[in-house]
């Protein structure tokens, strides 16, 4: 009875403060609309829902609002749909006993509300915060609860089709940790097949990521790298901070194991800055203890033991057992060759420590029989399914011949559809490709520029400089008569390309006062009349190097612009400026009235990547942010990885 009354109470108390808290804060008038509007709709999928929120999703503020408002309301969808959101925020911030509480909570209303796909969805991520915390056995009972209910489903929708997606990635995952790697890379790419269909570029990103450490795992380091650079593919297309990190974590991690260490470090160190800047500490512990690891293997002890302490403190702090595992591990391997066997059995015995407790939290025979358990029934149910098919193919064709003459024109049929299709398929990618091409003549061809050069040209002219009007009004007929020739290409040599850039700098350094010092250097016995790239791919990186980095930038100007061999059947294209920095541009250009865009680096990287196709190889673009000892911005450098092979 007295429980009875403190949960009336607590509930009048709830009620009371989600009351207050509505009324009491200015609620914008948008926001009052759109949940007025979802309210008024009761939309019955998180699709439908979120095209009417979705520009809330990140707000916390927000969420809860819409939350209190959907639960007066007895609207629990909205309810879900906003508890869901508010966990996901305080996930990506490792704050895992909040994200879970309001995971469970979601749960709840989606069960009052009997939606399956609400419900698939909430199994989800409450799976993925114990997997996240270790809690293997939680992740995969809720994984497989999610998978063995959208499976009911006969016809599922966009959103359940998408839960099934991180089903099968969840129970991926944990068939990878218990290192049962062909199971782990048969449900990755089941899950794969769902997002072609559905063209989920991201889906694709993250499963690149996992093949590539089950590969690794199995010690196949090629498939492994293949793997993780299409995934970084993948991460750049949909400009993904936090994958990008991922991506190239794991490339550097294949770099150490084959005795690339110092571009793994390289890889890792420019990382590391960029993780800190998200906060993501799990990232971020990864990175110290690779670091670590990387610094053991060039024999850089003081360094591997700063970023070993700092990984351990960190996975200490945030209770990633794998990672304090990992860290001591990879301590006691560095004492013991600092000749410290003290220090280096101490730290051994924490490492094993920790791998019994994860083990211990795992319960690996118990994890094993559901595994078991679940295979059995999917190839009885497999089965079972095909004997019936089976026993009706029979029957029909005892009791008519002709239908095998019926398969036969239906199989003709279905090749013809399927040619069809594969046409339809390579016209659209024809579209496709013609598209950026005129894309990327547009950007060369910008007004501003045409403009602005003749306008440069005309005060030659005024000023009665008349060899220098002829001679760079020369040049800029030349640069518009290679742009409109490239610009019906699909591919040109590196030599035309480097002759067109050259002149396009010309036409651009008279606005610049000829300030600016350019500079082409071909390495390593190159020869670029042997090289064939997309056309106009260099012109949008010089142009953000100049507007960006140089043009706000007092004193000496340069622009050095190097082509060299790579590894792995790449050529690297480098164009390094000693501009002001991209955080200093991105200041400067946000103070600015008319901000300059520069869409032509994303029409490039797609054209880059539709190019990258037809070779083994990826390409790949990285930017990295120049310091000096002060660390103190000295310009940025990009660098280009063009496939040959």
């Amino acid at each position: 009875m007295r429980k009875l009354k403190y949960k009336i109470l607590f509930l009048l108390l709830h009620t009371l403060v989600l009351t207050n808290l509505v009324h009491s804060q200015d609620i914008p008038l948008s926001l009052q609309r759109s949940t007025d509007s979802l309210l008024k709709a009761t939309p019955k999928t998180c699709q439908e829902i979120d095209r009417l929120l979705g520009t809330f999703s990140n707000d916390t503020t927000a969420l809860r609002y819409i939350e209190q408002k959907s639960l007066l309301s007895k609207y629990y969808l909205g309810q879900a749909y906003a508890l869901n959101n508010l966990g996901s925020i305080y996930r990506d911030q490792s704050l895992y006993v909040k994200s879970l509480d309001l995971y469970q909570q979601a749960l709840k209303a989606s069960v009052e509300a009997d939606n399956i796909e609400f419900r698939v969805y909430c199994l989800n991520m409450i799976s993925t915060v114990h997997r996240r915390t270790d809690a293997f056995k939680s992740a995969l009972d809720y994984s497989q609860d999610a998978l063995e209910l959208a499976e009911t489903v006969a016809n599922p929708n966009l959103g359940l089709k998408k839960s099934i997606i991180v089903s099968l990635n969840s129970i991926g995952s944990i068939y990878q940790m218990l290192e049962q790697y062909e199971l782990a890379i048969e449900k990755y790419e089941k899950a794969m097949l769902l997002e072609k269909e559905l063209d989920d570029k991201l889906g694709l990103a993250i499963n690149h990521l996992n093949l590539g450490e089950c590969y690794e795992s199995q010690g196949k380091l090629e498939p492994g790298l293949k793997n993780f650079r299409k995934s970084l593919v993948y991460y750049e297309l949909i400009d993904s901070s936090t994958g990008k990190i991922k991506a190239n974590y794991n490339i550097a991690h294949v770099y150490v194991h084959q005795g690339k260490v110092k571009e793994a470090i390289n890889i890792l160190e420019t990382n590391l800055l960029k993780a800190i800047s998200l906060n993501d500490k799990k990232i971020i512990t990864t990175i110290y203890i690779n670091l670590g690891w990387a610094n053991i293997r060039l024999e850089d002890y003081d360094a591997a033991e700063t970023n070993l302490e700092s990984g351990l403190a960190l996975a200490e702090k945030y209770e990633f057992n794998i990672e304090i595992a990992d860290a001591n591990k990879f301590l006691s391997e560095l004492w013991i060759k600092k000749d410290d066997y003290e220090k280096g059995m101490k730290y051994f015995k924490e490492s094993k420590k920790y791998e019994e407790r994860i083990t211990n939290a795992l319960n690996l025979r118990y994890v094993n029989d559901m595994i078991l358990r679940y295979e059995s029934q999917i190839r009885a149910n497999q089965l079972e399914r095909l004997a019936q098919e089976n026993e009706s193919v029979r029957l029909r064709l005892k009791k008519n011949k002709t239908m095998l003459i019926i398969i036969g024109i239906s199989l003709i049929l279905l090749i013809g559809i399927l040619y069809i299709l594969y046409r339809q398929s390579q016209l659209n990618a024809d579209k496709k490709l013609l598209t950026l091409e005129q894309s990327m003549l547009r950007s060369q061809m910008n007004p501003h520029f045409l403009f602005n050069s003749l306008n440069s040209i005309k005060l030659y002219i005024i000023n009665n400089e008349k060899k220098n009007a002829v001679h760079y009004l020369n040049k800029f007929s030349k640069l518009v008569r290679k742009i409109l020739e490239a610009s019906s290409q699909r591919e040109i040599t590196l030599a035309e390309e480097l002759e067109t850039v050259e002149l396009y700098m010309n036409i651009e350094n008279i606005r610049f006062s000829n300030e600016i010092n350019f500079n082409v250097h071909i390495k390593d016995d190159i020869d670029p009349h042997n090289i064939k790239i997309p056309s106009l791919i260099l012109q949008p990186f010089l142009e953000n190097a100049l507007w960006h980095g140089l043009s706000s930038k007092d004193g000496l100007k340069n622009i050095d612009l190097e082509v060299k061999k790579g590894k792995s059947g790449f050529i690297e294209i480098v164009i390094t400026d000693n501009g002001v920095g991209r955080d200093a541009a991105e200041k400067i250009k946000d103070s600015k009235l008319l901000k300059r865009k520069s869409v032509g680096i994303d029409i490039t990287k797609e054209r880059l990547a539709n190019f990258s196709r037809d070779y083994e190889n990826f390409f790949h673009v990285d930017i990295i942010d120049k310091f000096d000892d002060n660390t103190n911005p000295i310009g940025t450098q990009i660098v280009i990885y063009i496939p040959t092979i």
